[in-house]
């Protein structure tokens, strides 16, 4: 007997979902989740150039993996301009709560002003953020990206890497102490990002934008975290994380242009750890 695709994810996805690690108050509706998964995904409002990525980013499995169910409240962190969030907030409309903490808007960085402004566009005029609230979030000066103790799930793709640059580290246990904060006691973080080897001298993190998996794990648990899974669902064996312009060299970016643009495209997107923590 031949299933579509749609019916095998709808599928993995269910059984990915069940027994999943909620809050005792979090009613288990996972069929229902699994379908408002792929069906965000698939939708036709996603650009074309969105959906392509889904091959690298797995949004729907990882989205199950984490455990995420549609009456939950969630926290994206630094959603940008809304790639997850168009998957999320369908997802949790109309039965969960969602929070996009987006870049503060007293930052007088134009690149943070300039992605905010193109997120508030697209939340005023797309239905499916109608129910969005947007919160503030900078890893040192604004913490409150939800209110204390409210959050089932916070989210964070590819953003560990950014914090690590700035000044002193200090901003990365900051963040995560910020996630603990919002989420109930049991509450899950889940955390996607570019990997750097183990055997790796830990300073190619400062310039890379690998982070080694076992320093994530590490600041989370200063945090107050305890990783309870770990997944290859974003893992790339291709990828030995060691470019010329560290992960920038890579699909999307291609920040060496033409360059051999065609090596990188082969590669595809980058290796990448997917961790799910629960609040201690």
């Amino acid at each position: 007997m031949k299933f579509g695709l749609k019916t095998l994810l709808a599928a993995a996805v269910t059984t990915a979902l069940v027994g999943c690690n909620a809050n005792d108050s979090t009613l288990n509706n996972s069929d229902n989740t699994a379908s408002t998964l792929i069906s965000a995904a698939q939708s036709t409002e996603r650009s074309t150039a969105n959906q392509t990525r889904d091959q690298y980013r797995n949004p729907v499995e990882t989205l199950a993996f984490f455990g995420l169910q549609s009456n939950m409240t969630v926290v994206e962190i630094a959603p940008g301009g809304g790639w997850y969030s168009e998957i999320l907030a369908p997802a949790l409309k109309g039965q969960g709560t969602f929070y996009a903490a987006h870049f503060p808007a007293d930052s007088e960085v134009g690149y943070y002003q300039r992605s905010l402004s193109g997120f508030k566009e697209k939340v005023a005029s797309d239905e499916r953020f109608s129910e969005v609230k947007i919160t503030e979030f900078s890893p040192i000066s604004h913490l409150d990206i939800a209110p204390a103790s409210s959050a089932d799930m916070v989210l964070t793709f590819r953003n560990v890497h950014n914090w690590y640059m700035q000044k002193d580290h200090q901003g990365v246990l900051s963040a995560f102490k910020a996630f603990n904060k919002a989420l109930k006691p049991g509450g899950i973080l889940g955390v996607v990002e570019h990997r750097l080897p183990e055997s790796r001298d830990s300073a190619d993190q400062k310039r890379s934008g690998y982070m080694k998996q076992s320093y994530v794990v590490d600041i989370a648990k200063q945090a107050g975290f305890e990783l309870v899974a770990q997944s290859d669902i974003n893992a790339n064996p291709n990828d030995s994380a060691d470019h010329p312009k560290g992960v920038w060299t890579l699909p999307p970016r291609l920040a060496l242009g033409e360059e051999q643009a065609a090596k990188y495209k082969a590669i595809g997107e980058s290796d990448r750890m997917t961790l799910k923590f629960k609040k201690l």
